[in-house]
């Protein structure tokens, strides 16, 4: 059995009394002694602390070749036309069209700076490591920790008051304690904050700091999950697989007009045919969100069906929970495209067909400062 992997914060989730469990080959905390409840409110109406250094933290610099050109041959995201020190959502996508990952690339000036999922990697670094003429290297000395809520920037100007310049996307290299950390507004939340990349050897004493404050809580990969879920946005695994294209995913707005026919910068990556006859004509599904009535959850897995007979089965939920915020269970699905906002469909819950109206997505507004 391979051994899990330690962020730079594993004796700091341990003194704090963190429940660890096995996340993508780490040992990442889920909740503190307060519970997953406790936290995601917290991070609502406060701000959270969450230790997110499982991630990817990837630099890519021009060889010979320029790296914001050479990564638009695997993503349909406009990075040459990101201007530096601004950051940008990206898809990586496959000859069919479906999506290996999704990550965020900041343009550093000097170097691309990407963070991707810690479950997709060695998969990342691998497709990165086939482009010619472009110096990739993973970063494995740095922590990264994300600051959520809106307290978030308060929290975070007390230890680098520069942050409050920052915009949301807005990307920058910053110092604390005569360190450099690379600080974005943004984060998986839905709320206004920040992730900060920092030396792994000074991360505990940041985290320790920042929780001077009890206006700072942290909070484990349990909220995370939730607030990401209230906030409508995918999870790879779930509403992004090899399978599921980025306009099944509800994901058209992260292609630019310059990556689409006609662009001047149009196609040049996996899949781009596939990809703009879906930006055409649409995709046969669509990632939507679900609101079951009753209390009742409706977990990733479930079966659903147009009819309370179950005679067409017309989806899976791909996640699903409580939503703390909205006071009751919420999804998300893939579904025929047919299924439009306040469609009733049925979800097999325990044997026992329960009713569930189609909504769009989000399901809270999201609080970002623009």
């Amino acid at each position: 059995m391979t051994e899990l992997l330690h962020t730079p914060l594993h004796d700091f989730h341990v003194a704090r009394g963190a429940k660890l469990v096995p996340f993508a080959g780490w040992e990442m905390p889920v909740q503190y002694p307060t519970g997953v409840l406790a936290e995601h409110n917290h991070t609502r109406r406060s701000a959270s602390l969450f230790d997110v250094s499982h991630m990817g933290q990837v630099l890519l610099r021009s060889a010979g070749r320029d790296a914001a050109l050479a990564l638009e041959t695997l993503t349909p995201a406009s990075v040459a036309g990101l201007h530096p020190w601004r950051q940008r959502y990206g898809l990586f996508t496959n000859d069919a069209g479906g999506v290996l990952d999704d990550f965020m690339f900041a343009n550093h000036e000097q170097h691309l700076f990407l963070v991707v999922n810690a479950a997709r990697t060695s998969h990342d670094l691998g497709i990165l490591r086939g482009l010619t003429g472009v110096e990739v290297e993973h970063v494995t000395s740095r922590a990264l920790l994300a600051v959520q809520g809106p307290d978030a920037e308060e929290q975070l100007a007390r230890l680098i008051p520069e942050v409050r310049e920052l915009r949301f996307m807005d990307s920058r290299q910053l110092d604390w304690a005569g360190e450099e950390v690379w600080v974005s507004r943004s984060g998986y939340t839905g709320e206004d904050g920040f992730e900060v990349s920092l030396p792994a050897e000074c991360a505990i004493e940041f985290a320790e700091r920042l929780l001077a404050d009890s206006v700072v809580q942290p909070a484990g990969l349990g909220a995370r999950d939730s607030l990401r879920l209230e906030a409508g946005m995918p999870l790879y695994g779930h509403e992004l697989t090899e399978q599921i294209s980025p306009s099944a995913a509800a994901l058209d707005w992260s292609i630019p007009k310059v990556r689409r026919p006609g662009g001047s910068r149009a196609g040049g990556y996996p899949g781009a045919s596939a990809i703009e006859q879906e930006l055409d004509a649409g995709a046969p599904e669509v990632r939507v969100g679900l609101r079951p009535e009753g209390r009742a959850p409706v977990r990733d897995g479930v079966e659903l069906f147009a009819d309370q007979e179950a005679t067409q089965r017309i989806g899976v939920v791909t996640s699903g929970g409580f939503g703390p915020s909205i006071g009751g269970p919420i999804a998300m699905a893939m579904l025929p495209t047919g299924f439009a906002p306040g469609s009733t469909i049925f979800a097999q819950v325990r044997g026992k067909l329960l009713p569930v109206t189609v909504t769009p997505i989000p399901f809270v507004t999201l609080n970002y400062k623009r």
